[in-house]
């Protein structure tokens, strides 16, 4: 969540149940789901989209998603993979607590968004003063939310701490079985090492604030899993 002069932007919308955690966030600032003006979605996927058409239905907030990843916020299970899911459920027992989470906060099985703004220039105007950046390869469409006045990138599943298909932490893309391009979210970590940002939220895992262009290396040295 975004503070700005003129309200409120928020990034990415959890899983369904993560509609308790915005009501909480909202009541600590003071603020109501009226200040909100915007939701931008990094990418599609289910674990990214839990209540945005709860919120876009009740409290009439515009959802943000690139061009590409429209047909992902209508079907956010059929997204493209480039080794299978069953491998991974099958040999990655780390990684059983989170998939049983996923479960219990009915993470599979978001509502579909009915209406979104598709994401088309590298300027939004909304609450944060942000710029887009386009890092494609996890999935199509995905983009990462660059501050420069916060110093912080916001990059989504561009780049984790925490891979959820295998439980190991540390900078890494996200296992192929919810990668679209391995190779190409690989090349997509040079846009996010452009912006220089100190801090670094990601869509898995803990924040890290050691420099973007520090854990995209590692990201890179790693490679895909």
């Amino acid at each position: 969540m975004v503070e700005g002069e003129e309200g409120l932007t928020v990034v990415d919308a959890g899983v369904p149940t993560s509609w308790r955690s915005l009501r909480r966030a909202l009541d600590r600032l003071g603020r109501g789901l009226e200040d909100i003006r915007a939701l931008l979605l990094t990418h599609g996927h289910f674990d990214h989209i839990g209540f945005a058409e709860q919120l876009r239905s009740e409290a009439s907030v515009p959802v943000y998603v690139h061009d590409n990843d429209v047909p992902l916020t209508r079907h956010p299970r059929q997204y493209g993979r480039d080794r299978p899911l069953t491998w991974y459920l099958l040999t990655q027992f780390k990684a059983l607590p989170m998939v049983t989470a996923f479960v219990k906060n009915r993470a599979w099985w978001p509502r579909p968004i009915e209406e979104v703004t598709r994401i088309r220039t590298a300027e939004l105007d909304v609450p944060g003063r942000l710029q887009v950046v386009f890092t494609p390869g996890h999935t199509l469409g995905h983009c990462a939310f660059h501050f420069p006045e916060r110093d912080t990138v916001i990059a989504g599943d561009s780049l984790v701490t925490l891979n959820p298909y295998r439980g190991t932490t540390g900078a890494q893309i996200v296992s192929s079985a919810a990668t679209a391009d391995p190779d190409r979210a690989l090349e997509s970590l040079d846009a996010l090492a452009e912006t220089g940002a100190r801090t670094v939220l990601v869509g898995h895992g803990e924040p890290w604030t050691g420099g973007v262009e520090r854990l995209v290396r590692s990201a890179k040295a790693r490679g895909p899993s």
